[in-house]
């Protein structure tokens, strides 16, 4: 009996921890754009203009 009651309250505690993690990421804005990298993904980066120098030449 006192390992089920050992069990239990470590994974309640563990639970506690993830449950905590979770709302300080909500309130700290990690899930505020979701769109934006799915989409960020799908677009060319822009090209630097390629200015000669005398190795080229």
């Amino acid at each position: 009996m006192l390992i089920i009651v050992l069990l239990i309250s470590i994974s309640l505690t563990i639970a506690i921890i993830f449950l905590a993690a979770f709302v300080w990421s909500m309130r700290s804005g990690q899930f505020d754009d979701t769109y934006g990298p799915s989409v960020r993904m799908l677009f060319d980066d822009k090209k630097k203009k390629h200015t000669p120098t005398p190795k080229d030449a």
